[in-house]
């Protein structure tokens, strides 16, 4: 069957601190979709007012709302992934 991208995961927190290469972590899933939509807003947005249509606030607020969506998730990423790598090291 595929991989689902949990075998990755495991990989990227299994491997020793002291190795000289590390993979990269993947982007969470939420911020990803987040970004995806706050992309999709603008393009809606800038079409809505080209058309001169006052529905592009709508867009533009869902622009913003998403953006921060994505920058929150992408924040608790990070702050999850050093307090494992603190743990990790202090053990």
């Amino acid at each position: 069957m595929g991989d689902t991208g949990r075998a990755r995961h495991r990989r990227v927190a299994d491997a020793s601190p002291a190795s000289s290469r590390q993979e990269p972590t993947p982007m969470p899933r939420l911020a990803l979709y987040a970004l995806v939509v706050c992309a999709l807003a603008v393009v809606a947005a800038v079409l809505s007012f080209t058309q001169g249509s006052w529905l592009g606030v709508v867009w533009v607020l869902l622009a913003g709302l998403s953006s921060n969506m994505a920058w929150f998730y992408l924040r608790r990423a990070k702050l999850r992934r050093d307090a494992a790598h603190a743990a990790g090291s202090t053990d």
